[in-house]
């Protein structure tokens, strides 16, 4: 049970084959619609375009796949992306060290052999301009905040909120800073930082400490 396919009149012929192997021969384009085939019951070639058991390959042959041709004129944004991406990350770690910097204004060689100002300032002056802030040294060697009268050391966390706090009931616009001798520059800045975000006009230091 088996086909035979050759071209019109040659006199050799492919032998052997399956109607399932010719019709895919004839999609793959193996055989032209001329070409001549014998099956099993023919007693004679046929041509593949007039054999019925092949007319329904020849009318509806499988269509070829598809071809995509990429569109030249299509603008690829992937590398305008990444740049962005890279500027966006970029100015944030800018924005947030800015932020975060500290600076502490320190005098000039000029400016190291002059007095500094000094001013002189009673106690009523103090509890009346001034919201004063004392820093102790505890037993561990930490520093301990204390704001005006309070009884308990204010967390370094909640300081600029105590502070401004302190500086709505009062209406102070001074903040007078108390340090005990030891107290580290890290720590004074911290609590000048906090007076600035409490919106303090002005921080004093009392002469002599630190």
């Amino acid at each position: 049970m088996t086909w035979r396919i050759r071209h019109q009149g040659s006199p050799r012929a492919i032998e052997g084959l399956t109607l399932t192997q010719v019709i895919d021969g004839l999609n793959e384009e193996k055989w032209e619609q001329t070409d001549e085939v014998m099956g099993p019951s023919d007693s004679d070639w046929v041509a593949i375009e007039s054999h019925p058991q092949l007319a329904e390959a020849v009318a509806d042959p499988e269509p070829p796949p598809p071809r995509f041709e990429e569109d030249e004129s299509r603008l690829d944004m992937n590398p305008l992306i990444d740049v962005a991406l890279v500027l966006l990350i970029f100015f944030i770690l800018t924005t947030s060290y800015a932020a975060l910097q500290k600076l502490l204004e320190m005098p000039s060689p000029a400016e190291k052999d002059d007095k500094p100002t000094v001013l002189q300032l009673t106690d009523e002056q103090v509890e009346a301009l001034t919201v004063r802030v004392s820093v102790k040294l505890g037993s561990d060697g930490k520093p301990l905040i204390y704001v005006e009268k309070e009884a308990e050391p204010v967390p370094e966390d909640l300081l600029a909120a105590t502070l401004k706090r302190y500086a709505g009931v009062k209406q102070k616009n001074n903040l007078l800073i108390d340090a005990q001798k030891g107290v580290t520059w890290g720590t004074i800045v911290m609590i000048q930082d906090a007076a600035r975000g409490a919106d303090f006009e002005r921080v004093l230091h009392i002469a002599g400490n630190g």
